[in-house]
């Protein structure tokens, strides 16, 4: 029977692929990602660039496919099961039926993953979270003093993260580090307090790293 595989593709450099990643896009039937995803491959048989405005009608299209007798690869950036497609895929094939024993999980290299070794901080020993699709930001602020550093993924742009912590209480000088788009030729490590990240411009792709006091 037929394989949606959803497979993790790293940071955003080629380096940082899997062999299992590249095997797998190689010997799909399809392959269905953004257009950035797809050219980090060599060799795909047929693809399909999502729809940005349609995500979610690509993902259900992938699972249709799937449903038909295609082996189908779908690209998630990162890893699929940390602010990745894994979650969507599981409801979307539960809704039409698609066993979740055909589902495989390629694992990626999570953005977390790399800024904790771009930091040096031991990620099993850090809090972890992403706000991806999140609106309830404040729940960062219970944990951020637990004596740990907090790796997270903002959901909005990293300036207004730092200043919705500096109004909602936290010492404006505390200090973070902003790792921009990791893997990339322009990669860019920041470290400074968060009132310089609040007057300072990132792109979307960050990850922020809030030191332990």
């Amino acid at each position: 029977m037929s394989k949606l595989y959803i497979v993790g593709i790293g940071p955003g450099d080629f380096e940082y692929l899997t062999y299992k990643a590249v095997e797998t896009v190689k010997n799909a039937d399809i392959v269905i990602g953004s257009k950035r995803a797809i050219d980090l491959f060599d060799e795909v048989n047929e693809k399909i660039i999502f729809n940005v405005k349609n995500l979610h009608g690509n993902l259900e299209e992938s699972v249709d496919i799937a449903k038909e007798g295609k082996d189908v690869a779908l690209l998630s950036t990162g890893d699929p099961g940390f602010s990745g497609l894994l979650k969507p895929i599981l409801e979307i094939s539960e809704e039409k039926g698609f066993p979740r024993e055909n589902i495989e999980v390629i694992p990626g290299i999570s953005s977390l993953q790399l800024a904790s070794s771009r930091c040096k901080i031991p990620w099993d020993s850090a809090n972890i979270m992403t706000f991806h699709g999140r609106e309830n930001i404040e729940d960062i602020l219970p944990i951020i003093d637990n004596g740990l550093e907090t790796i997270a993924l903002p959901s909005r742009k990293v300036k207004d993260m730092a200043q919705f912590l500096i109004d909602n209480g936290v010492d404006s000088e505390r200090q973070v580090i902003v790792c921009e788009r990791l893997s990339y030729p322009d990669e860019r490590i920041f470290r400074g307090s968060l009132e310089e990240v609040s007057h300072s411009e990132f792109t979307y792709m960050c990850v922020m790293v809030i030191l332990k006091e």
